[in-house]
């Protein structure tokens, strides 16, 4: 029996960026950004200390919101209350007594004052520490004034995401992200966007209106199941492996599955596996120098400096997710089966199908790799050197967006996807790809005049969402738009005012008749 759904429970972040050293580089490189800053507490997560625990990663759902609610009414009660949720309050906390941390409080909630945003945050039914009620928290004590979940092949935490927004007056967004055959378009047997795999790309779903999850989650369910038989695949590939290292093998059911949300509508991925062979290669080694030295001597790995630090450390609490990160760059290759068509559908597929249920297509911009802030990837050349031929290529699939990370690539590289996407038409889509607890929900390069305008995107996409959950006309990039005839950018512009008034706390189908309103005066020049 599994002690929760999801990984792991690990200490939040505090609300203020300039805190103490952060362990991880920030910024998109090249850039001088002070990093937000992390403080990692003495805590440790609730399987290597069973009596520490985060009720905001309870087993279920429902509890998780429950104690949401509960740690809100503690709240402060100053002027502006509704708006303010102690940072102590989203820490992990012991079940014998109320939260022992004493932290400032994260600043008010405004549209103004908290003008971050996150688009792309994994949860636990893809792979992170975080269930959606504890990523909601965690985006809103970093001081977010919108985040929005993103798991792969999922859709099941969306209305868990959209009621802990509502109850922390918090914006949300719900999307998916999956991967899908580039057969059959200009893009076949290129390497695109996936690491693992040519001729594959990462593509997502934005802004999914509430009421098209149920057909979103019935589209994916074979996706689900072929991804669950191709891990399972994976996993009796690497049990013929390591016992010539000296490791015990992995048990499908309780060392993979049972570490997953499967049951409640989730994915089983590659990280799970990954995070069996770490907790099994740490019961071999321990931890410092001797993990390092079989890294080395035994799988032939030589982690960046920076990782070995964290490797070394006695007292890592993050120690599972760094190793997790060198063998997702550097082991994975050995055991890793290429999707087939059940999991990795056609793009087309996959494009008209999000057109069908109200949400945004978007390609994922990966771009070149020299360094990877996360660990996880190694250098490797990707769609950069054919970009201007994909772009097009895009356009002609369906793409309506493209996404990309400011904090993964040169600011060379942003310029240019950005001149692209105003050339051919797209919406520009930000996030920063959270799955690991050493990552910051703060992106400050959006605050960056250059970034600026991924803000508006947000609060575009979040009344796209809201404005289609009501009507299928009211989406962004429908021919029967009221707006449809203004240029993208105005449109856009529009769907960011709209966004910016609509109340996190009735997360419901928007009222329409007053946008309306306004939209025809604004179409009609009045």
């Amino acid at each position: 029996m599994r002690a929760f759904c999801g990984p792991f429970t690990f200490p939040a972040e505090t609300p203020n960026p300039r805190g103490t050293a952060a362990p991880e580089p920030y910024g998109y490189r090249g850039a001088r950004i002070r990093p937000p800053r992390v403080r990692v507490d003495s805590a440790v997560n609730a399987r290597q200390n069973p009596s520490m625990s985060d009720p905001l990663n309870a087993p279920v759902a429902q509890d998780r919101l429950a104690a949401l609610r509960e740690l809100v009414s503690r709240s402060d009660s100053s002027p502006g209350a509704p708006y303010r949720v102690r940072a102590e309050l989203v820490l992990a906390y012991s079940a014998d007594s109320a939260p022992p941390y004493s932290v400032d409080s994260a600043p008010p909630y405004s549209v103004d004052s908290a003008r971050e945003v996150n688009c792309h945050v994994h949860t636990i039914y893809s792979f992170s520490p975080y269930s959606p009620t504890a990523a909601a928290a965690r985006a809103r004590a970093a001081g977010l004034a919108a985040v929005g979940i993103m798991d792969h092949d999922s859709i099941a935490g969306a209305g868990e995401m959209r009621e802990a927004g509502r109850i922390l007056r918090l914006a949300t967004t719900a999307g998916v992200e999956l991967r899908v055959s580039a057969a059959g378009t200009r893009l076949e047997g290129r390497k695109i966007n996936s690491p693992d795999s040519e001729g594959v790309m990462y593509v997502m779903m934005h802004g999914v209106p509430a009421r098209s999850v149920p057909a979103l989650r019935a589209f994916l369910r074979p996706l689900q199941a072929a991804r669950e038989l191709r891990e399972r695949r994976m996993v009796e590939r690497l049990n013929s492996l390591l016992p010539g290292y000296g490791l015990a093998p992995l048990d499908w059911q309780n060392d993979v599955r049972a570490a997953s949300c499967v049951e409640e509508g989730g994915t089983i991925t590659e990280r799970h596996i990954l995070l069996a062979v770490a907790r099994t290669i740490v019961e071999k080694t321990g931890r410092g120098e001797p993990l390092a030295a079989f890294l080395r001597t035994t799988l032939g790995i030589v982690p960046p400096a920076r990782v070995v630090e964290y490797l070394a450390d006695p007292g890592n609490d993050f120690l599972f997710f760094d190793l997790l990160g060198v063998l997702k760059s550097s082991f994975i290759e050995k055991v890793f089966i290429q999707p087939d068509t059940e999991e990795c559908i056609p793009v087309l597929r996959a494009v008209r199908f999000a057109e069908e249920i109200g949400a945004i297509p978007c390609y994922a911009y990966l771009g070149d790799i020299t360094d990877s802030p996360t660990g996880d990837k190694k250098a490797e050349r990707f769609e950069d050197g054919y970009l201007d031929e994909l772009m097009v290529e895009a356009g002609k699939l369906g793409f309506r967006a493209i996404a990309y990370m400011p904090p993964r690539n040169t600011l060379e590289q942003l310029r240019r996807v950005q001149k692209l996407c105003a050339r051919h038409g797209f919406m520009e889509i930000s996030g920063v790809d959270i799955n690991s607890p050493r990552q910051s929900f703060n992106c400050p390069e959006l605050l960056l005049p250059e970034f600026s305008h991924l803000i508006d995107a947000t609060w575009a996409l979040i009344a796209h969402e809201r404005l289609a959950d009501c009507e299928d006309r009211y989406g962004l990039f429908r021919s029967d738009n009221p707006l449809a005839a203004l240029p993208l950018g105005e449109r856009i512009a529009a769907y960011a005012e709209v966004g910016r008034t609509l109340d996190p706390s009735d997360p419901g189908p928007a009222d329409v008749h007053p946008v309306v309103k306004s939209w025809k005066n604004r179409s009609s020049g009045g």
